[in-house]
């Protein structure tokens, strides 16, 4: 097939959002289809994170770059801040000022669906030419923005061509979606926007069962309309980790954001548990953790007699994060503490399993990442953080190994996307 993806987030974007993409498209290129993607011209976009490296593996593909107008440069000039928000805030600590409030209520009320709009009028100019001068089959918009959705629904509705919406993240449920402060007005409009999408596109792809569950709720149609499309792992990534790393003290790893809806007074307790059975555990983070928790596990490495060592490395290229995993005895995975976060799937789950480390941390019961790990013995999340110590301390005896090479071929990317086109 002749497939078109259309994504905002490209390298060098960096994140999991892009590694879907990416990864997803060079399988399919892999598997004999025709992909070309179309994304914004990275000068005139805006990210919150960057990755040169991912620059070298899109190398392969046809990407074309439109033009956008930059609407969070006003917001970067009307909060004095340089750094792009990250998704809920992550990067900005504390309770939120009066120009931080003003600048999101903004963002919640006049920029519907989202700042990032602003490369839709070009972005759809650009399509329309490429789809003039190719025999496409598919296009396939990626959210969020989940403006970008409305690009596809531009070109399903002037040239007639199949469109599947992938959503990666709920729209107006998203957990930080309060934080924009939207007015009844403006949270009517963007539901309308959503159901539009839903309803239109042939095909709804999600990460998750329980995003699928939320969607499909939204939406009156045959629940084959819907896909589940979770993130997976590229094992090209991965070197051979069947041996057990060599660490002066048990060490875990976590990869990725980390904000104030995460259980971290649980993750506090568990490691403070570790300590006070005179046990040595080091903790190192690669990614943006809330300013609050740096500060308090800084404090508790400071308290406790050098049984217990934290180092926040900031965010890294793919590829050193991926190192960080393998040097690591095992994994954190928090599951935010969020209402109906059963259903939550964070995209580092999936790399965790390719690494075959074993995975620790904290969610509730009977949630579908849970049911993941059971599914290829990859580890166990707890609500109890004594109960969780308890599984630290049994594990610095005798560390299990991660998913097995056979468990865990279910989640590759190639594995998915020869799914998704079957």
């Amino acid at each position: 097939m002749k497939l078109l993806v259309i994504s905002y987030y490209w390298p060098p974007a960096g994140g999991p959002g892009v590694q879907r993409w990416l990864k997803t498209a060079l399988a399919l290129q892999d598997q004999g289809h025709d992909v070309e993607v179309l994304t914004v011209d990275p000068k005139a976009a805006t990210y919150p994170l960057k990755d040169m490296s991912l620059l070298k593996e899109s190398e392969s593909l046809t990407v074309h770059h439109s033009g956008a107008t930059d609407w969070f440069k006003r917001y970067q000039q009307l909060t004095r801040r340089k750094e792009v928000p990250f998704s809920g805030f992550a990067n900005q600590a504390g309770t939120p000022g009066p120009l931080q409030k003003l600048s999101r209520f903004i963002r919640g009320n006049c920029f519907l669906p989202d700042p990032r709009k602003g490369w839709n009028k070009q972005a759809t100019a650009l399509a329309n030419k490429l789809l003039q001068s190719k025999d496409w089959d598919l296009i396939i918009t990626t959210g969020p923005p989940h403006s970008t959705h409305l690009i596809g629904q531009t070109l399903q509705k002037t040239h007639g061509i199949t469109w599947w919406a992938d959503f990666r993240d709920p729209w107006t449920d998203i957990y930080y979606y309060d934080q924009f402060y939207p007015t009844q007005w403006a949270r009517k409009k963007d539901m309308a926007m959503e159901q539009s999408v839903l309803s239109q596109a042939e095909r709804i792809l999600c990460v998750s069962e329980d995003l699928k569950r939320l969607l499909s709720s939204k939406v009156k149609r045959s629940s084959d309309d819907f896909h589940i499309m979770p993130n997976g792992y590229d094992p090209k990534d991965f070197s051979d980790t069947a041996s057990q790393p060599s660490n002066e003290a048990f060490t875990l790893a976590y990869t990725g954001t980390l904000t104030l809806q995460y259980p971290l007074d649980a993750l506090y307790k568990a490691i403070q548990g570790v300590i006070d059975a005179s046990q040595a555990i080091n903790l190192v983070i690669a990614g943006r953790p809330a300013k609050e928790c740096v500060d308090q596990l800084e404090q508790m490495a400071r308290v406790s007699k050098g049984l217990f060592s934290f180092k926040a490395l900031g965010y890294l290229p793919h590829a050193e994060s991926v190192k960080v995993l393998e040097r690591a005895n095992a994994l954190l995975l928090l599951i935010p503490d969020l209402p109906n976060n059963k259903g939550i799937l964070t995209g580092k789950l999936f790399e965790y399993i390719g690494s075959g480390r074993p995975i620790w941390g904290f969610g509730p019961d009977g949630s579908d990442a849970q049911a993941i790990l059971d599914k290829v013995n990859a580890g166990k999340l707890h609500e109890d953080p004594n109960k969780a110590s308890q599984q630290l301390l049994s594990w610095m005896h005798d560390c299990p190994s991660g998913a097995s090479q056979s468990d865990k071929k279910a989640y590759t990317r190639a594995g998915l996307a020869k799914a998704l086109m079957a």
